[in-house]
């Protein structure tokens, strides 16, 4: 594994976190979970590490995820990567969200950009100089992906890891699609099950690291890992 550039910003209204990943500075890109009002975000840090975005990764479909996405791919006419549960989303935002989104975003309306590939699980993203294995974790959306670095050298691996878990909490589940059962499943199987040092890069919130989420997280104490239930 090539060493990886990460840094990112809270983009909008729902502060959700979009990363740019990069092998180094003067490299090509990969954008994820363009938010809210993110493209302004998005070339200011390809300005300053002098970046060239080649694709947008989705971690999932919900509206403060995807905001952005068409008008960036436009942009830089670059694909975008969705799972196909979750690819209505791109042009039905608000078909995640309950009754008071929907009041309160009324009439929006988004586009899918004009390159949208659909991931699968187990799936190797390999694009600007970098491999990201793609796992499915359902339960706060149907089609919820996270996107993980293998560790190289003195590096330790990344989760991209969108709205499966946060510092200190986890996705909801309580929405349109949610599933509390495939949440916790999700956790038991793709989140437990990684090492230690594995720094996680939620969709929200500040960076932590899957042995700090195993020892503190209290949504992950008594998890089963083989069952995804708890003891």
């Amino acid at each position: 594994m090539r060493p990886m550039l990460v840094t990112g910003f809270p983009a909008g209204t729902f502060q959700t976190n979009c990363w740019l990943v990069a092998t180094a500075e003067g490299a090509e890109a990969l954008v994820v979970d363009p938010g809210q009002d993110a493209l302004a975000g998005v070339e200011e840090l390809c300005r300053r590490h002098r970046l060239k975005p080649v694709a947008a990764l989705l971690t999932h479909g919900h509206l403060d995820h995807v905001w952005t996405v068409a008008p960036l791919a436009g942009a830089h006419d670059l694909p975008a990567f969705v799972h196909p549960a979750d690819r209505h989303l791109l042009t039905d935002p608000l078909a995640g969200f309950g009754p008071e989104a929907r009041a309160a975003f009324g009439g929006l309306e988004l586009q899918e950009p004009d390159d949208v590939r659909e991931l699968a699980d187990g799936q190797v993203v390999e694009l600007a100089g970098l491999r990201l294995q793609v796992d499915h974790t359902p339960g706060h959306t149907p089609g919820h992906v996270t996107f993980r670095s293998a560790a190289g050298g003195d590096q330790p691996g990344h989760l991209l890891a969108g709205d499966l878990v946060f510092a200190g909490s986890i996705g909801r589940t309580d929405l349109p699609g949610g599933s509390t059962t495939q949440m916790l499943a999700s956790l038991a199987a793709r989140f437990l099950p990684l090492p230690d040092d594995m720094v996680v890069l939620p969709g929200h919130g500040p960076t932590t690291t899957v042995g700090r989420e195993r020892a503190t997280n209290p949504f992950l104490h008594g998890l089963d890992p083989v069952q995804g239930s708890r003891t």
